[in-house]
């Protein structure tokens, strides 16, 4: 992705023999031996794209999903696959800040969440994950400032009830473009049903009712590439509203009021793709909404 302003000194310019050198050479840190051998995926197997949320002062959380046939349960099978990550103070991933090792587990839809610390307060980074021989793009992400720190501006934009059948995210195709710090999403990233009578596109599947369901819904979302280029250009902040499980619901109670444990089995299965869609921490992941 493209550079943008921000403020950094030291922000390098990357040219095009830095960016092929750089990313050479982090396959090849990236390459180094796994415990089992290296999958192969019949497709890309990062079709969802990247992103970061939640920057703290000190660390960020990184969000990937391996997934090589994103609309029909993911295509990875039932085996963990080992990811391995990398945060670089620039974009050519000359200077890398942290890297590791994660696994993305079929529980958790093959995603990935890694919980990075030990960085600097306020600063822009790179990162980008591999799995297998498989590279993926590289996302772009700011931690926070640090507490008490005065700050010349602070730019951030808010989005809420992206339904997708209601038209293109060219919105976030522009936000992508601008100079801002981070998103905050405020609810209905995914939308349960089918609304109104001429659909711009159209959802895949009926109304959402199993975690399968809800999983292929939010990855249908996330296919979009406006909306994955601005996942990948700033780190997100996001809270859910109703249409993440059910419209109008409020506690144990549907909109159609159904049977309460019905309904509650319906609601578990809507909170857990929370884990495989949202780059949040994990403990705001397992069950209750961010």
């Amino acid at each position: 992705m493209a550079s943008t302003t921000n403020g950094d000194a030291d922000k390098p310019s990357c040219t095009r023999r830095a960016f092929l050198t750089g990313t050479l050479a982090g396959a090849a840190m990236l390459a180094s031996p796994i415990v089992r051998a290296a999958p192969r995926f019949a497709r890309y197997s990062f079709a969802l794209g990247v992103a970061s949320g939640y920057p703290t002062e000190d660390g960020v959380v990184l969000w990937t999903r391996l997934a090589p046939d994103p609309l029909h349960g993911g295509g990875m099978g039932a085996l963990p696959i080992e990811v391995r990550w990398e945060v670089a103070h620039d974009e050519c991933f000359r200077r890398t800040a942290r890297r590791g090792v994660t696994l993305a587990r079929p529980e958790d839809a093959h995603s990935v969440h890694v919980e990075v610390t030990g960085l600097a307060p306020g600063r822009w980074y790179w990162y980008r994950f591999k799995a297998g021989s498989e590279l993926s793009p590289v996302g772009r992400t700011r931690t926070a400032p640090a507490v008490g720190a005065e700050l010349a501006d602070l730019r951030f934009a808010f989005a809420s009830c992206q339904h997708y059948e209601h038209g293109y995210y060219t919105a976030y195709r522009h936000m992508a473009r601008d100079a801002l710090d981070l998103c905050v999403h405020l609810g209905d990233y995914i939308y349960e049903s089918s609304w109104g009578e001429h659909p711009v596109r159209a959802h895949t599947g009926a109304e959402t009712v199993s975690l399968g369901d809800y999983r292929n819904r939010y990855a249908l979302y996330r296919s979009d590439l406006d909306l994955q280029a601005a996942h990948a250009a700033f780190p997100w902040i996001a809270i859910w509203d109703d249409h993440e499980v059910d419209n109008d619901y409020a506690n144990d109670r549907s909109e159609d009021l159904i049977p309460r444990e019905q309904f509650l089995a319906r609601r578990a299965a809507a909170y857990r793709p929370i884990t495989s869609t949202c780059p949040c921490p994990r403990a705001r992941a397992r069950g209750d909404p961010i």
